[in-house]
């Protein structure tokens, strides 16, 4: 990349991708897309279906659903105006626009629940650290047009087989309730008022979300705050009957799949439009290695939305609960099995050509391996044999294949063991079936 300066001459400038944001290659791009596979996999046996949304959705979707008093609004939203005049956002998760998707397609309609997965990049102008990115990927669950309790448990056991599968142990929730619009107003009053109790000792920053927000307070990373979030009230205490028995009902359900679990009072999730059911899925790290604080790493979490529908447009509520799963941080995990993609095939042949007459026809041969599901390497655009098998070696690609100009003519090939040099001439019309015998 060049930047001309105001004298005219070139300054080469670094070239690199935006700060917390990296070019996924090789190995790493083989673990994220067979991560998604076994993923893709387990969901649709627990009866969830494929969707994706857009990458950009309008800012008033965004910020309407997330909420304000929240780090994402607040700090870290991508927006942009188009040359048209709209103001749009990268999304920074998936719920509200799967939400948006369900209002706008007219879902209510269908057979309830709607039940989703979906995998792709979101976006926040987080600080870059461990395991975090500016541009990372999710994979979520969710469960649309049943408030039901059964779904939020199957949600967390779906979420907690997909680690399982990827290689994760030791698995724990940590969950909460932080009730409905029927007990949440009782439970917020109490709040507030221990933290006006102790206003002198809060942070700027505590101090501006108990004006907007003060469940965030909660949420906070604030060490001071986290000394006085021992003593507040929890939100389990001011349940109504309903919303007691909901939850009971989600614990029993995770006691029955044996799923070992903790009340956490101060748990809220960093997302507004959260009701009901809060849960985080924790592991537990080993000793000698490193988590966020040393002792556990949060690995998805999720919960109940019941009134997110309404507050981005819907004339109704829509009962819903999803679950995210961070993809980076697994991926990065020294436990993750390293899943391959089906499509994957290593190459047991290395195709090379010799000859304008070879190159010309050398496609079609190509085209025959590939209707056979003969994976091959190659380099087409290189015409000596000596640079071709050096890159088969290189590759440790047991066989090649050689086709000349002899060979061209002769509608055959040599097929060359590359372990002892032993090669044989095979005809073309013979070569899948004398590939079949090889080991």
């Amino acid at each position: 990349m060049k930047k001309t300066t105001s004298g005219g001459k070139a300054k080469t400038a670094e070239v690199s991708s935006p700060k917390g944001m990296r070019d996924l290659m090789n190995e790493e791009y083989y673990a994220f897309q067979g991560f998604f596979e076994k993923a893709q996999e387990v969901a649709v046996y627990y009866g969830f279906k494929p969707i994706e949304t857009p990458i950009m959705e309008h800012e008033e979707l965004i910020t309407g659903g997330i909420g304000e008093g929240t780090d994402i609004v607040d700090k870290e939203i991508y927006n942009l105006k188009t040359k048209g005049g709209d103001h749009l956002a990268l999304r920074p998760e998936h719920t509200a626009p799967l939400v948006r998707a369900y209002i706008e397609h007219g879902m209510n309609n269908m057979p309830q629940p709607v039940m989703f997965y979906q995998y792709g990049p979101v976006f926040r102008h987080d600080k870059p650290q461990r395991g975090r990115y500016r541009q990372f990927w999710q994979f979520d669950l969710d469960c649309l047009g049943n408030d039901k309790s059964i779904m939020d448990a199957l949600v967390v056991k779906a979420g907690i087989t997909i680690l399982e599968e990827a290689g994760a142990k030791d698995l724990t929730i940590d969950i909460n309730s932080i009730g409905d619009k029927e007990c949440r107003n009782g439970y917020l009053r109490e709040l507030t008022n221990y933290y006006k109790k102790h206003l002198s000792s809060l942070p700027g920053v505590d101090r501006e979300r108990l004006k907007t927000n003060p469940l965030r307070i909660l949420d906070s990373k604030e060490e001071k705050t986290k000394e006085i979030n021992e003593g507040a009230p929890d939100s389990v205490s001011f349940l109504c009957p309903s919303c007691k028995k909901h939850f009971k009902e989600v614990l029993e359900y995770l006691e029955e799949m044996g799923i070992a679990y903790n009340i956490n009072k101060n748990l809220v999730r960093g997302l507004s439009y959260y009701t009901r059911t809060v849960f985080e899925i924790i592991e537990h790290i080993e000793e000698g290695q490193s988590g966020e604080d040393g002792t556990s790493l949060t690995l998805a979490g999720g919960g109940r939305y019941d009134y997110l529908a309404r507050q981005i447009g819907s004339k109704r509520d829509v009962p819903a609960v999803g679950i995210s799963i961070g993809v980076d941080r697994i991926i990065a995990s020294p436990w993750y099995k390293k899943l391959a993609p089906r499509i994957l095939k290593k190459p047991k042949i290395y195709f090379i050509q010799l000859g304008t007459e070879a190159k010309l026809k050398s496609l079609n041969i190509i085209e025959i391996l590939r209707k056979a599901h003969v994976p091959i390497a190659q380099s087409l655009s290189k015409d000596s044999l000596g640079s071709q098998l050096a890159i088969a070696e290189k590759l440790s690609i047991p066989y090649a294949i050689i086709f000349g100009v002899k060979e061209a003519i002769d509608n055959s090939v040599i097929v060359r063991d590359m372990s002892n040099r032993s090669q044989d001439t095979v005809k073309l019309s013979k070569l899948l079936e004398y590939l079949k015998e090889l080991k």
